[in-house]
């Protein structure tokens, strides 16, 4: 199968299970098309790993949700649907351009009552919400890759244990394999998973995954202990 078939496959099982002109879906949409008009990246999780994102959340019973790399809010506003009425949501930006996409799709989401969007090197931010005590249940990275084997550091210093978290993109049309690469996402990647299999605070595995974002894939887990 190519590129052209994983599409297809990710079209069908949209259309069956998250159809875009359900009203509930119709924001996200609309959140998609702001972010092309603005003029960002097309890297945003495909509509069913968001909405896989979303359940997971609800699984974990989350409560607070941390997100590294909000882009234009689109992953952010399948979070913020997990949360009841008064969860949050703390999503770092390093982009104020892409914050500010971000803030007008989320409030047209109905879901900026849950949010604190924090604009800046994520970090930085990162040690403030330690200072401030944040826990939380959900973590979501998606970010500069160079930087996920800090970013996992730091997710598991926030996360209560119980939490799930998430890391996205850490096959890269299989080039994780490239131990040669000079690619800083490639190297950032490939620590990541060094740090990953010798840090014992979670329980994780990682799967490879095809569709409209064609062959990539996902690393989870569960942390174990603070």
């Amino acid at each position: 199968m190519a590129q052209e078939d994983w599409s297809e496959v990710d079209a069908y099982i949209v259309e069956k299970l998250s159809p875009p002109e359900d009203p509930s879906n119709q924001a996200l949409e609309a959140a998609l098309a702001r972010n092309r008009e603005a003029g960002l990246p097309a890297i945003d999780v495909s509509p069913a790993q968001g909405k896989l994102l979303h359940l997971l959340a609800r699984l974990a019973g989350a409560r607070n949700i941390l997100e590294i790399g909000t882009l234009g809010g689109y992953s952010t506003i399948w979070l913020a649907r997990a949360l009841p009425d008064d969860g949050q949501i703390v999503t770092l930006e390093f982009s104020p351009v892409h914050a500010a996409v971000a803030r007008e799709n989320i409030a047209a989401a109905g879901q900026a009552a849950k949010l604190d969007l924090r604009v800046g090197p994520a970090l930085e931010s990162l040690p403030a919400l330690e200072r401030e005590g944040a826990v939380f249940d959900f973590v979501f990275i998606d970010a500069d890759k160079a930087n996920n084997p800090d970013y996992l550091q730091w997710a598991l210093r926030l996360a209560r244990v119980g939490a799930v978290v998430v890391v996205d993109n850490v096959v890269r049309n299989g080039r994780v394999l490239d131990e040669s690469s000079a690619d800083p996402d490639i190297v950032g990647t490939r620590k990541f998973f060094d740090v990953a299999g010798a840090e014992r605070r979670w329980t994780a595995t990682a799967i490879q995954t095809v569709g409209v974002k064609g062959w990539d894939g996902l690393a989870i887990g569960i942390v174990e202990k603070a």
